[in-house]
């Protein structure tokens, strides 16, 4: 597992006000989960004050961004900590992060393809797979479909759940 390797836990989405604060749209568990961080993209971008906007995401500070333009320009910017950042995860749990780019086989053998995507509908994450010559199919992230996992051996998946 690459430790070290940026992982996204927002984005910028627009200026907010004439100060300099900015929009964030949230890719993580909320708020209160950025809130542990001070320092974001390689410490190019230091955290002085962060609210939730009631919407879903949140309002930002940065001790960088002195006004609305330089707000603006950062539009889009990805909001990244390395992995290593992150709290260690508990029996059964993962991060998104550490899924994408594994490869995928079949509890018969088969070599699937290569986790692509993690999707949430509302009932729980579903990963995106995508085989040789870009055909996808998703299975949902649930034992009976998805037995096991590692960083070294990649993704099983029950052949039963197959397309």
């Amino acid at each position: 597992m690459a430790q070290d390797r940026p992982v996204t836990l927002a984005a910028i989405t627009g200026a907010h006000g004439v100060t300099g604060e900015v929009r964030l749209k949230l890719f993580g568990e909320g708020v209160a989960a950025l809130r542990r961080y001070r320092a974001f993209n390689d410490s190019s971008l230091t955290l002085e004050k962060l609210k939730d906007d009631g919407k879903g995401g949140a309002i930002a500070r940065f001790a960088e961004v002195a006004d609305r333009n330089a707000a603006e320009s950062l539009r889009g910017t990805a909001l990244t900590v390395p992995r290593s950042a992150l709290p260690p995860l508990g029996e059964g749990e993962y991060y998104h992060a550490d899924l994408i780019g594994l490869p995928a086989i079949s509890t018969t053998g088969e070599p699937l393809g290569t986790v692509v995507a993690v999707e949430n509908f509302g009932a729980g994450d579903v990963l995106e797979i995508e085989r040789e010559g870009g055909k996808r199919f998703m299975v949902p992230m649930r034992v009976e479909a998805v037995p096991e996992w590692s960083d070294l051996k990649g993704v099983l998946i029950d052949a039963a759940w197959v397309e």
